[in-house]
């Protein structure tokens, strides 16, 4: 069995929009947009076996376009690229060259720009693998795009696993040298409320990166111990959040590093789900919906209020290519990059 195609509408260009829907045996819905390969929803079970829809979105393609969701930008549940996060001023310097990027957030660089990945239109192609259902996304970057040197080819495979795991698997090629960061910027609210501050997140990190006032890291890891940060063991996440001005939107630095490592767990009471996030990037962006504010109203007419929604975007560190201590995240010629990450679901009984 292949994901099911259905129309999500079109762009103002007269571009067609499609919806996929990847389905597992055990019920499990993940429907992905070639538009932004934006995951729109995602319906996973309770523990009395009830699907409800754990991922912030709209119901329709106009959700995305509309003005108040531009102005606000929050990306739900688009891919983020050719650099995910933060970059600095907009600015930095590659094999002796400076590199202006758009300042779209702040005095700084975001996501990729004013067009970024999360604003394009994806080919895509349905499959079938042994782990499950396959919707292959593929993108050519132009050299030049948004500032960025070098032609890049991207490919993301979203696998929706019999074991009711959600994988995305990143791949990328370049012609020239080229930072490139890719991640996912799905909210997550495992009980379908008002706000995600009950959620209890557990975070294998011990250190994570100190961030001025406009978000762009000192270059300090700081310990978590004895701080808001440490999740090392289980925390509700409004149980310190007034402790950190403006909530938390900082990345953590994973503690594992090898292979396909934990980045977090999380646990919902009331309904019983659980989520583990497993990746192979070295950081994770935690930020808890600080920037939401009621303006947006989402699927089923739902208002999405502060803190509606918590994303966990695995990553290399923000403002990297200025950071040369952090972990490159510069892709050769000659090179591949390949990055997985997976959000697995249970519930807690």
């Amino acid at each position: 069995m292949k994901p099911t195609a259905s129309s999500f509408g079109r762009l103002p260009d007269g571009t067609d929009v499609q919806l996929y829907t990847l389905t597992n045996a055990h019920g499990l819905k993940a429907t992905i947009s070639t538009y932004g390969g934006t995951v729109t929803s995602l319906l996973v079970p309770d523990k009395a076996g009830q699907l409800g829809d754990v991922v912030l979105g709209f119901d329709s393609l106009a959700g995305y376009q509309s003005p108040e969701y531009r102005k606000s930008g929050p990306y739900f549940g688009a891919l983020i690229g050719r650099y995910g996060n933060r970059i600095a001023k907009g600015r930095f310097t590659l094999d002796g060259k400076e590199y202006t990027l758009a300042t779209n957030n702040g005095p700084n660089h975001l996501h990729g720009g004013l067009k970024g990945f999360d604003k394009v239109v994806w080919q895509a192609q349905p499959g079938s693998s042994a782990q499950g259902q396959t919707l292959t996304l593929r993108y050519r970057s132009k050299d030049g795009e948004e500032g960025y040197p070098g032609t890049l080819q991207v490919t993301v495979v979203y696998t929706l696993t019999p074991d009711d795991a959600l994988q995305i698997d990143y791949a990328a090629t370049t012609d020239k040298a080229t930072p490139v960061n890719l991640t996912n910027h799905s909210y997550f609210n495992l009980g379908a409320g008002a706000d995600v501050l009950g959620h209890e997140v557990t975070l294998p990190a011990d250190r994570y990166t100190v961030v001025d006032a406009s978000l762009i890291p000192t270059g300090e890891l700081r310990p978590v111990k004895g701080t808001p940060f440490d999740f090392t063991s289980a925390h509700a996440i409004g149980e310190r959040i007034a402790q950190v001005p403006g909530g938390y939107d900082h990345n953590w630095v994973l503690t594992q590093t090898d292979g396909l490592h934990e980045a977090a767990t999380v646990y919902e009471s009331t309904t019983g789900r659980t989520m583990t996030v497993r990746t192979t990037e070295p950081g994770v962006q935690f930020y808890t919906g600080n920037f939401l504010d009621g303006s947006l109203k989402g699927k089923g007419g739902k208002v999405y209020g502060k803190h509606a929604g918590f994303c966990l975007e695995t990553q290399h560190f923000p403002d990297s290519p200025n950071q040369p201590a952090f972990p490159s995240p510069i892709l050769q010629p000659g090179q591949t990059l390949r990055s997985t990450t997976s959000y697995t679901f249970g519930v807690r009984k």
